[in-house]
């Protein structure tokens, strides 16, 4: 029976594409299955092979660990290079989307303590 071993909702084309690699790599039989037309099915890749399930955790392990180092050292290069915004900088390109926001806020907060605020009358 075949063991689902990786999801692929929400994953990135290149790092879906870089799992099937290392699989294929390392002579591991998968197959994968989508979402469906409403997205309510499991997307994922499934290994054939029950014996080699933990292999194949362990080499997910192992790429999981230097995907996210990875990811890390792209972020803080793009940090040191000036790349990211910073919260002001979003606020200054987007105010009016801010402010909807912080109203939004605003009224959930008022609508969420309204009916305490009236228990004194």
């Amino acid at each position: 029976m075949a063991t689902l071993i990786f999801r692929l909702n929400n994953v990135d084309f290149d790092e879906a594409e870089e799992v099937r690699q290392l699989l294929a790599d390392n002579d591991l039989d998968f197959y994968e299955t989508n979402a469906g037309r409403w997205g309510i099915s499991v997307a994922g890749i499934w290994l054939v092979d029950e014996s080699r399930v933990e292999q194949a955790k362990a080499l997910l392990q192992d790429y999981a660990r230097e995907r996210q180092q990875q990811v890390r050292n792209d972020y803080q290069a793009a940090c040191s290079r000036g790349e990211v915004p910073s919260l002001w900088q979003r606020v200054q390109r987007a105010p009016v989307f801010y402010l909807g926001v912080a109203v939004l806020a605003a009224a959930i907060l008022y609508l969420s303590i309204w009916p305490f605020l009236d228990l004194g009358g």
